[in-house]
């Protein structure tokens, strides 16, 4: 078994897919959350009942490939550090902000996308009128806060795997 996993994974080429994984990460949040969603408030479409089941779908989905990513920056962390050639500049701080995008993730899939979906169906079938209910503030605040750490982490960790990069080709070329 052994055998088998070797070759194909020190084939691949870390570095870039962590890098490329982070980068289209951090911009699909951003893309998501700067431009799609004030752009569908800005359409009326938030006073649509049918809204909740189109952010449900668009934020379930997004959840999704969000756990992909964040799998495939951990194990590919992972690998860098425990590699033959023992990648140093893998610190255990690079594998924590790794985890941590990790539970930001799982959090969104299995608690935050639920809870606000559950509210945003229960606000337009049973009270429409009565506005958002006082529990989906605390949520939309927790939401962002974690959406804040997602990007601070990402920002750090490209950074370092940037510099990790850079200190590889250094030392090739030397």
């Amino acid at each position: 078994m052994n055998s088998v996993i070797r070759p194909f994974s020190s084939s691949l080429n870390w570095p870039a897919w962590v890098m490329g994984c982070l980068g289209f990460w951090l911009s699909a949040s951003l893309v998501l959350d700067l431009i799609v969603m004030p752009s569908l408030f800005a359409a009326g479409m938030m006073g649509q009942g049918s809204f909740v089941e189109a952010g449900y779908f668009i934020f379930g989905l997004f959840n999704r490939v969000e756990l992909l990513c964040a799998a495939v920056i951990l194990s590919g962390l992972f690998w860098l550090r425990h590699s033959q050639a023992g990648d140093a500049s893998i610190k255990p701080l690079t594998l924590i902000l790794a985890g941590l995008l990790l539970l930001i993730a799982l959090s969104y899939t299995y608690g935050l996308t639920p809870a606000l979906s559950g509210l945003g169906f229960e606000m337009t079938r049973f009270n429409a009128e009565a506005g958002l209910p006082a529990t989906m503030m605390p949520l939309h605040g927790l939401y962002w806060s974690l959406e804040s750490l997602k990007l601070l982490a990402g920002v750090l960790l490209l950074a370092q795997c940037w510099s990790s990069v850079l200190r590889h080709q250094t030392s090739v070329s030397s």
